[in-house]
């Protein structure tokens, strides 16, 4: 039995054991790769719609993507907490506050998908007014796709909080199998739903929520059967109180930030709105060419906030510096390589989304701000995955709030009130990247050194009581 176990637990990565830039690219990139078949949902339906339904159903889409992220983002939050609980004790093998993790997460994804599901069918038309989304003839389908997309909320966050536990345990490799299958299955449905019955805004959406179950029940069922870490039995399904903090400690903050965020976002969109149809379906366009990027450097930081927590568990300091120069190093690259990239070859990939030439260049014109300076993004990205490995996340969330959220809100009262340029009001993401990067910074400075003079106390403090000291 014991060789067994070593066999099944020799498939997860380990995490602890240099070289460690090896070995964040190859956990990277299934997360990477799945992050985009996961924009493809979103790009599927743009795209099929642009074709086949017209330039005003793809804008309505793409208008509610703002909206989409605020109402979700608290729970996506609560999966990274879960994410970061499960793989610090992983790495400090307790076993019993892991299982109490496990099933925690896959409890509150089902609770919190449901409550979701009923607040945005609900309160969709309420919040796209409320974003001067224009009411004649993009505002009924935006709030139609919406409505059918919170409906599979519940299995979108299953799928979510479930892939976080795989990649806990160093597995990225089976949820991107599992969208896989529902991407394939997403497009195909799309073009059924569209162009065969003629559905429109509907059809993609219930593309988009069929191909959610089928991702989700892989997703679970892998888990149900899994040997070894994070295996989930469906009777042990309960709140723990110790793993609701741990989740709550790392993912609320998180969360919290990734709805302020949003809200920056929505008001962002809601200037764009005011712009017109046109301008609305190019921003729409570009900001889901972005998103391949922007999924692309998540992933980076993802896999330093994983390999953190791991470290940090086991209480090797060095290789928590390592982690984060190589994680700053791939996300620098990525972002300065993809970014430009996509830029350069910006009408290209407009092209792919739209045949009218004055919404490619308004396009473009996003693209030229936004996506050539998207490093800084990653960069920052990477610097909150290493404070939130090493448990802190009310930190970066505050100095996000302010930085990104604060700023970005205060820019667009006064410098684009004063000139309502687009260019001016695309200026603010690279601008509030710069101010919170260089905060960010300054802070991981000072948490490094509290909890680094924390471990070597604890470890001193064990060397001491161990049986060879006394």
């Amino acid at each position: 039995m014991k060789k067994e176990k070593v066999k099944k637990e020799k498939k997860e990565l380990d995490m602890c054991t240099r070289p460690l830039l090896g070995k964040i690219v190859l956990f990277s990139l299934p997360i990477i790769l799945t992050g985009i078949l996961q924009l493809l949902y979103n790009a599927s339906d743009i795209i099929v719609l642009g074709h086949f339904a017209g330039d005003v159903s793809a804008g309505a889409v793409g208008s509610t993507t703002s909206l989409i992220h605020l109402i979700v983002n608290l729970f996506m939050g609560l999966s990274v907490g879960a994410c970061t609980a499960a793989s610090r004790w992983i790495g400090a093998k307790n076993e019993e506050r892991l299982d109490h993790v496990v099933h925690t997460s896959i409890l509150l994804s089902v609770i919190g998908g449901v409550i979701l599901a009923v607040v945005g069918v609900l309160f969709s038309r309420y919040f796209l007014i409320w974003m001067n989304v224009p009411q004649d003839s993009v505002l009924p389908r935006s709030t139609l796709y919406l409505q059918i997309y919170f409906a599979g909320m519940p299995f979108n966050l299953l799928y979510n909080f479930g892939s976080s536990l795989c990649r806990a345990r160093g597995d990225s490799k089976n949820p991107l199998f599992f969208l896989c299958a529902a991407g394939i299955s997403n497009v195909g449905l799309n073009i059924f739903f569209v162009v065969v019955c003629k559905m429109d805004v509907a059809g993609v959406a219930l593309g988009t929520v069929i191909a959610q179950m089928i991702s989700s029940t892989l997703v679970l069922v892998h888990l149900v059967r899994l040997k070894g870490h994070c295996h989930v039995r469906l009777r042990s399904l309960r709140f723990h109180k110790d793993a609701l903090g741990d989740i709550f400690r790392i993912g609320l903050p998180a969360g919290i930030q990734g709805c302020i965020f949003s809200i920056s976002n929505v008001l962002i969109q809601s200037s764009i709105n005011t712009f017109g149809e046109t301008v609305i379906t190019a921003n729409a366009d570009a900001a889901n060419i972005e998103g391949f990027v922007y999924t692309t450097m998540n992933a980076i930081s993802q896999a330093c906030l994983t390999f953190t927590g791991q470290n940090y568990g086991a209480r090797i300091k060095k290789n928590i510096d390592v982690v984060l120069l190589n994680s700053l190093l791939v996300v620098t690259l990525i972002g300065l390589v993809m970014g430009n990239g996509v830029y350069l070859a910006g009408t290209f990939f407009m092209s792919i989304y739209t045949k009218s030439p004055e919404v490619i260049e308004y396009g473009l014109q996003r693209l030229s701000v936004i996506s050539t300076t998207y490093a800084l993004c990653g960069i920052m990205e990477v610097l909150v995955g290493s404070l939130r490995g090493m448990g802190h996340s009310v930190l970066p969330m505050c100095v996000s709030i302010l930085g990104v959220c604060g700023l970005r809100i205060v820019y667009i009262y006064t410098v684009f009130a004063a000139e309502r340029s687009l260019l001016i009001l695309y200026l603010s993401y690279p601008i509030s990247w710069v101010v919170t990067v260089l905060v960010h910074v300054i802070c991981l400075i000072f948490v490094r050194r509290k909890e680094y003079a924390a471990m070597g106390k604890a470890l001193a403090a064990e060397e001491n009581s161990s049986p060879a000291a006394q």
